[in-house]
């Protein structure tokens, strides 16, 4: 499993108190969108898609009608969040219509989601270290 996230040391967001300045900064620094960028697309997937309907299972055909963009940009999009770990596949039942491969905010909750990826930022810290502390121990062997 491909995990990629950006870390960053910031302050916290809790003095903002604007919904959307406050995601969009966040979004910029778990490195989803660039900083200081005009990145609308991504933004407009995240909140309007995932946020504002957690409980949603997304078609890719759903989501660029909706952010008014095409299929391959939004699976780039997509492709992001799923390394972040912040989105998971669903699948899409509608009555009458054979079922579909989609998207949903993970556990339907971004809260719950922010769990499952400090639980990977975590391991992959404590793989890193354990890497640091092996190259270090080579190192010393050698001399």
């Amino acid at each position: 499993m491909v995990f990629e996230l950006r870390v960053v040391g910031d302050m916290p967001l809790e003095a903002e108190s604007d919904l959307d300045t406050a995601l969009r900064r966040f979004l910029e620094q778990i490195g989803y969108i660039e900083r200081d960028s005009r990145d609308n697309i991504g933004f407009q997937i995240f909140r309007n898609c995932f946020v504002e309907r957690p409980d949603r299972v997304w078609t890719a055909d759903e989501i660029a009608l909706t952010v008014k963009t095409s299929k391959p940009t939004v699976y780039r999009y997509i492709r992001k969040l799923k390394n972040i770990g912040l989105i998971e596949e669903g699948t899409r039942k509608k009555e009458g219509e054979a079922p579909r491969k989609g998207y949903m905010l993970r556990y339907g909750d971004l809260a719950r989601a922010w769990v499952f990826v400090d639980s990977n930022v975590k391991v992959a810290m404590q793989n890193y270290q354990r890497s640091v502390e092996h190259i270090a121990k080579l190192a010393r062997d050698r001399k």
